[in-house]
């Protein structure tokens, strides 16, 4: 039986994890990102995961442009959803057409993988540039008073969202091993406040560790805290959990569900456009 667009895409991150590194924490938002050579903008959030870093086009734009694949190049996946029109019947039993999204992918080479071609756009023309440290307190500030979420910091050990109070609560900065480590929670704790009912509707209650429901939010704030401590420049080793018994548990996870980190992904790239406030300026 042929595989799954999301079986396809589930194996080449567990792949990554198996190898021991784990996708969703390389630098996309750095100078090492994924672009089309036919729009010159970045892939989506999923991409970034599949793809490693550089420039890719598909095999006939390519051949359009000069050049050929190497012989024994494999090629690499990009996803996409793709409007699809159904009937169904509503709760009075009249016939009505509704879209959904359904996932489909094409294959693409890097240019690295190819003869006969050069790099259409340098690397530096896609990437933005890295951000001081300085702007991480600003985000934060500004995501606060804008979306009047309470933030506290308590002497402690714990970090956590409460949806029913719309409250972050973080031990204080200083009981940090380092100021990355506080940013990481700080986004993570913050990437869950973007799911509440009255933002992107992700949670609308504390969710019980170790369901469906937490695993794949957990998901959610590990894509988005990644991305963004990587937009400011302050990922570091101790910030991507890089451990077997983490890497493991996600490969458990993914395993169990061939959908989740196509919908984390989908979650996390609203959650990051809201954080930093994109969608403000649509």
């Amino acid at each position: 039986m042929a595989m799954s667009v999301y079986e396809i895409v589930t194996e080449r991150i567990i792949k990554k994890l198996e190898e021991g590194h784990i996708p969703w924490a390389k630098p996309w938002t750095g100078t090492n990102k994924a672009w089309s050579r036919s729009t010159g903008k970045p892939y989506s959030f999923i991409n970034q995961l599949l793809l490693e870093p550089g420039e890719y086009a598909s095999f006939n734009q390519i051949k359009e442009a000069g050049g050929s694949v190497k012989k024994g190049e494999k090629s690499y996946i990009v996803v996409f959803f793709k409007p699809y029109m159904i009937k169904e019947k509503d709760n009075n039993g009249k016939e009505v057409e509704k879209t959904i999204p359904l996932l489909r992918y094409y294959r693409v080479f890097n240019v690295n993988q190819c003869e006969g071609i050069e790099q259409k756009y340098n690397k530096d023309d896609i990437a933005p540039d890295i951000e001081p440290i300085k702007e991480c307190e600003s985000l934060l500030s500004t995501y606060i008073e804008r979306e009047g979420v309470e933030f506290k910091h308590k002497a402690g050990n714990r970090a956590y969202y409460d949806p029913t109070l719309d409250r972050i609560t973080l031990p204080l900065m200083q009981q940090f091993k380092s100021t990355e480590e506080y940013y990481s929670t700080a986004f993570h704790e913050v990437t869950h406040s973007s799911g509440h009912e009255s933002r992107l509707n992700r949670i609308s209650k504390p969710a019980a560790f170790g369901s469906e429901e937490y695993s794949n939010e957990e998901l959610v704030a590990e894509l988005t805290s990644s991305a963004l401590l990587n937009k400011f420049g302050i990922e570091t080793e101790a910030t991507l959990k890089n451990n077997a018994g983490y890497i493991q548990s996600w490969i458990k996870a993914l395993k169990d569900d061939k959908r989740m980190i196509v919908y984390a992904s989908s979650k996390a790239d609203k959650a990051i456009e809201f954080i930093i406030g994109d969608n403000q300026n649509d």
